[in-house]
């Protein structure tokens, strides 16, 4: 009987090995699917101009292969040949680069920046092709792209990867299409400038008129923390099921306050501009009760006008960046300041009246009157740095006048 009980145990054991065996094969392959993560990290700012608005990265983990890399769609070289040429131009290339994950983490903590991590909710397939594309994107034939600051770049790549491995399945809980949003390139950018007045000022000149249309949601998403925000309430979904496209959001690296490097203090650019005029002010004032004509500032004043009004219609006329054509900052700083800088002086020094000298006056004071509707948002600096060559356009007249009445 006990002989019996014992067969009867092992033919059913026997039996059940196979429904075992798949069990367990099924247990090792739930394993392998948990151990993948994909998850997206969104670096707070640093101090340079071109870190200002943080930064976007696909961390890929595989706990089974001992693999914890980061996807980094912004990597670019300052000593890549005409670097600064190419910039302006529009014609910078970035990369796709592959970092260990400690190392990635270790250069923001030296910065002294925050770095957020959303786990993506994937499923296994979904995984498989974010990973397929990323591995595509890295092949060195792939790698480089031309970067484009509002359209291209680090925080849109990574958003348009996860958008194509999910197969259209990823739904945003706003409109993104809409314009509604009442902001603009221009806007964003004075977000994250608040704190770098002299980078906003520089970036503020840049920008064009195009700058300061209504853009929607999706085009928002070029800044990395908008891309974050947008992913947190983003959801997959399919003809049976709904889920978060987020299923865990944690700060993997958190800066004290006290650690974070504050920028040195210096005038605003206001500031400077206002101490600018009241040079020019009185000099000029004091030039005319003199009946002298200091050509030595007005050779100063437009020889940077016109140097920088090089710089700004390259810009403007020349350049693939978007939202920088139709600076109407021109009408102020412009190359034929540079051009003309020989005639005018020469009838400056002559106390003769500049004709260069009396159009651009009238240009600069039509300028200002019209301040308020010209379609574009001029930097507060710009008004001072326009009246001082409208005070000195003034005074070559002033003292012409004066002069041909001796």
């Amino acid at each position: 009987m006990r002989r019996s009980v014992y067969t009867i145990i092992i033919y059913i054991t026997w039996l059940l090995l196979p429904c075992l065996s798949m069990r367990a094969a099924e247990a090792q392959a739930m394993s392998g699917k948990d151990s993948v993560r994909l998850s997206l990290l969104t670096c707070g700012p640093g101090t340079e101009i071109y870190s200002l608005f943080g930064h976007t990265a696909i961390r890929y983990e595989d706990r089974n292969r001992g693999v914890d890399v980061v996807f980094n769609y912004g990597l670019f070289s300052f000593d890549t040949p005409n670097f600064i040429l190419r910039f302006t131009l529009g014609e910078t290339d970035y990369q796709l680069g592959v970092t260990d994950f400690r190392r990635f983490l270790a250069g923001y903590w030296m910065e002294g920046r925050d770095v957020w991590q959303q786990t993506l909710n994937l499923t296994t397939e979904e995984k498989q092709r974010l990973i397929g594309q990323l591995e595509e994107n890295y092949r060195p034939e792939n790698r480089v792209y031309r970067y484009n600051f509002f359209y291209d770049n680090c925080a849109t790549r990574p958003r348009d990867q996860v958008e194509r491995a999910t197969e259209g399945r990823l739904r945003y809980a706003e409109d993104m299409e809409s314009t509604d949003t009442g902001r603009s390139f221009r806007d964003i950018v004075h977000q994250y400038c608040e704190g770098h007045p002299w980078a906003r000022f520089g970036i503020d000149m840049c920008l064009g008129s195009e700058a300061d249309r209504p853009i929607n949601r999706r085009q928002m998403m070029f800044a990395p923390f908008y891309v974050k925000d947008f992913f947190a309430s983003a959801t997959l979904a399919d003809s049976t099921d709904v889920r978060p496209l987020v299923s865990d959001t944690e700060q993997v690296l958190a800066i004290p306050a006290d650690a974070r490097e504050k920028e040195a203090a210096y005038p605003s650019p206001l500031q400077a501009a206002l101490f600018l005029l009241l040079v020019v002010g009185i000099a000029t004032w004091i030039g005319i009760r003199k009946g002298k004509s200091l050509w030595g500032i007005d050779l100063l004043l437009f020889f940077l006008a016109g140097v920088a009004g090089c710089f700004w219609t390259v810009l403007a006329f020349f350049s693939q960046h978007p939202a920088v054509g139709s600076n109407y900052v021109l009408f102020v700083f412009h190359p034929l300041h540079l051009l003309c800088l020989p005639f005018l002086l020469r009838k400056v020094i002559k106390k003769r009246t500049s004709y260069y000298m009396a159009a651009n006056g009238a240009v600069l004071t039509l300028f200002i009157l019209l301040l308020g509707i010209i379609p574009q948002e001029i930097h507060l600096a710009v008004l001072p740095l326009a009246l001082c060559l409208l005070v000195r356009s003034a005074s070559n007249i002033i003292i012409s006048r004066k002069q041909a009445r001796r």
